[in-house]
C-alpha cells in the first residue's frame, strides 16, 4: 500500500511540473493597409492597378498554428485550441491565445484558412470560431458550397461597375480546401514569421510573452499577381480566386517579440 502510495504522488508531481513548463503565448495581429491601421469604411487607397478603393470588410481565419525551436523542432499548438477567426470590425479577435512548452523559439507558421480534415469534419468538432450553428461566422461559410471562405475583402472603389442598387462594389471570397470526394481548388496557404528579426522567442523563466505580427490589408491586390477591381470586381470560387491567395498569403509581417 506505502508503494502504491508513493507512485501515484510521483505521478501527480511530475504532471504539475508538465503543466508549469507550458507558457501563455499571445498572437496578436495589428490589421493595416499601407502601412496605417486599417478603419474600414474610412480613408481612399490605390492599388497597383491606379484604382482607388475603400475597405468595408476584411476578415481571415488563422488556423493549425505551431512553432519551430533553435534546432528545428516543431510544436504544434493542439489543434482544438488552434482556430481563430480575425475580424477587422472586431478588436476583440486580435489577440489569439495559446500555450507553448518552454524553449527558443525561431519561427511561427499557421493557415490561413481551415484545414481540410477540420472543414469535413462531423459538426460537433467545429466549435467555437468554426460554429457555422453560433453566428459567430458572420457570413464567413458557404452553405452552397459546404466550406469556409478563408479570406474576405469588400470594399467599393469607382472603378467598380454599378450593380443593380447602383453601388460600386468589390467581393473577395477566398476559400476552398481541395474537394470533398473529388480534386477541386485548394486555397489553403501556409506562412511561416521569422522571429529571430526581433531576437526569437524565448520561453523560459516567464510565464508569458507576445508576439505581434501585422496584416497589409493592401497586399490582397498586390504581390505576385496585381489584381484590377475594374477586371476582378467579384472573386469568389474560380481559377482566379488562388492568385489573390497566393498574394495575401504574404500579407504578414513581424513587428514585435515581448518575452
Amino acid at each position: 500500500m506505502i508503494k502504491s502510495l508513493i507512485i501515484i504522488v510521483v505521478g501527480v508531481t511530475a504532471q504539475q511540473k508538465s503543466v508549469a513548463q507550458q507558457k501563455n503565448v499571445t498572437l496578436h495581429i495589428d490589421n493595416v493597409i499601407a502601412g496605417k491601421p486599417l478603419i474600414l469604411d474610412s480613408g481612399h487607397f490605390v492599388n497597383d492597378a491606379k484604382e482607388t478603393f475603400t475597405v468595408t470588410t476584411f476578415n481571415y481565419f488563422i488556423s493549425n498554428i505551431s512553432l519551430t525551436d533553435k534546432g528545428g523542432k516543431v510544436y504544434n499548438v493542439p489543434q482544438d485550441d488552434s482556430y481563430f477567426l480575425q475580424k477587422a470590425s472586431d478588436s476583440t479577435s486580435a489577440d489569439m491565445k495559446f500555450t507553448v512548452p518552454d524553449g527558443n523559439y525561431s519561427s511561427i507558421s499557421f493557415i490561413i484558412g481551415v484545414d481540410s480534415l477540420r472543414s469535413t469534419a462531423d459538426i460537433s468538432r467545429r466549435t467555437g470560431a468554426l460554429d457555422i450553428a453560433g453566428g459567430m461566422l458572420e457570413g464567413m461559410y458557404w452553405t452552397w458550397n459546404s466550406g469556409y471562405i478563408f479570406l474576405k475583402m469588400e470594399g467599393v472603389s469607382e472603378q467598380a461597375p454599378a450593380d443593380r442598387t447602383g453601388q460600386k462594389k468589390f467581393r473577395y471570397h477566398i476559400g476552398g480546401f481541395g474537394g470533398y470526394d473529388k480534386p477541386s481548388i485548394n486555397n489553403i496557404r501556409n506562412v511561416t514569421v521569422d522571429l529571430n528579426e526581433k531576437g526569437g522567442l524565448k520561453l523560459s523563466g516567464t510565464s508569458s510573452a507576445k508576439i505581434i505580427i501585422q496584416a497589409d490589408a493592401a497586399k490582397v491586390l498586390a504581390g505576385k499577381t496585381t489584381v484590377s477591381i475594374a477586371k476582378n470586381p467579384q472573386v469568389m470560387f474560380g481559377d482566379f480566386s488562388g492568385s489573390i491567395a497566393d498574394n495575401y498569403s504574404k500579407m504578414f509581417s513581424l513587428v514585435s517579440v515581448s518575452n
